[in-house]
């Protein structure tokens, strides 16, 4: 197919990478690995400090709106209402000059507002993946009281989407709860080859890691508490990230005399992340809320051993005793138990190593892209 012959696809979503967590990796991942001579993109998202208004990569543009948003790793919900009214105007103009066949918002809110706004006054299909956090109840530490307000007025994104997705088989389910729509599970996916450079072999000493952000549904203050009954095995720790809590996190770590084994990265580019996850043997993940992580799916992919909340669809990527670990999220002892029983046994963490590298196949790249052409290809027949 020829250049002029290609289908158009405008993507609306407030988080792309360097913005936003794992969710934005997520779309960035799908935009780079659709598009070609077949599939151009556009992409209207989110400005952040210092970053280029236009970027064009082959056969992919992204342009970032001048929202307010003042941090990488959070938006507050007036940058979020400024996206819906700036992407909208924005992405009626986009409709008129660039002519794309439809739209793929992620996020039902604000994205997908802001698609279903456009679908009305451009006829232009959209189809919607939801990440988690954006259905009521998904993140209710973040997002209760934001759906108590604009609730009544999601009903309409998502009936009106030719499509839904969602990433897990939990996922799914909660949106049941809320909204009576046809909803596919096409789960997050992971380039493998990204991940390749690590060694079954385990570090020494071996060493943890903690991805996400320093708030209150990735729990990360249990890590230094954790870690605490830990202090007579060797072992060296990574928390990468940044948030609300950071604060509270360094005072934990010297109050446990940790300052010297576990380091503290603050908000690192996605390349460099990449880097220290293939340097990194087991990855803990104490949240109390998740979908479907795409941490968990790049330690997976790495060869990291996984030790995490039994939430979201986190079961999705462990078999217990083979590659990891399940516990329930306040479960402190249970969780430096198992490290432990890691931490002490390099051969049973080799094994658990390889096994995640077995298992990170499930989750390739290639599979999730070929389901997302047939999710195009079908919201343009109907």
């Amino acid at each position: 197919m020829n250049q002029n012959s290609a289908r158009k696809v405008l993507v609306i979503t407030h988080e792309y990478p360097p913005i936003g967590g794992g969710g934005g990796k997520v779309i960035q991942d799908l935009c780079h690995g659709l598009a070609s001579s077949d599939l151009n993109f556009y992409v209207l998202t989110a400005h952040y400090a210092g970053l280029p208004e236009i970027e064009t990569i082959e056969n992919l543009t992204i342009e970032r709106l001048h929202t307010g948003r003042k941090e990488a790793y959070r938006a507050s919900l007036s940058a979020m209402f400024s996206f819906v009214w700036k992407s909208f105007w924005r992405a009626l103009r986009v409709k008129r000059v660039w002519q794309p066949d439809l739209i793929h918002a992620h996020f039902a809110v604000p994205g997908g507002a802001s698609a279903a706004a456009v679908s009305i006054f451009s006829r232009l299909p959209y189809l919607l993946t939801v990440h988690g956090g954006d259905v009521p109840g998904g993140a209710p530490e973040k997002t209760d009281r934001w759906f108590r307000f604009i609730k009544p007025f999601t009903g309409f994104i998502w009936k009106n989407s030719k499509k839904v997705i969602t990433v897990s088989e939990v996922s799914k389910q909660l949106a049941l709860s809320h909204y009576h729509v046809s909803i596919e599970v096409i789960p997050n996916g992971i380039d493998r080859i990204v991940f390749s450079g690590n060694s079954d072999r385990p570090h020494k000493p071996p060493h943890l890691l903690f991805i996400g952000r320093f708030s209150p549904e990735k729990n990360p203050a249990a890590i230094p508490e954790m870690l605490g009954k830990l202090r007579d095995l060797d072992w060296e720790c990574t928390m990468i990230g940044d948030g609300p809590q950071m604060g509270q996190i360094q005072q934990l770590i010297s109050d446990y005399e940790l300052s010297s084994r576990i380091h503290l990265t603050g908000w690192l580019a996605q390349e460099e992340v990449n880097r220290l996850i293939t340097q990194g043997d087991i990855l803990i993940m104490p949240s109390l809320r998740e979908s479907m992580p795409m941490a968990g799916l790049q330690a997976l992919a790495a060869g990291n051993a996984l030790v995490m909340s039994n939430v979201g669809a986190c079961s999705d990527m462990i078999e217990p005793e083979k590659n990891g670990y399940l516990l329930e999220p306040t479960d402190i002892e249970g969780f430096s138990l198992v490290l432990r029983k890691l931490i002490t046994t390099p051969e049973k963490l080799s094994e658990f190593k390889k096994h995640s590298r077995i298992l990170s196949k499930n989750f390739d790249i290639q599979r999730v892209l070929e389901k997302y052409r047939r999710a195009y290809q079908e919201v343009l027949k109907a």
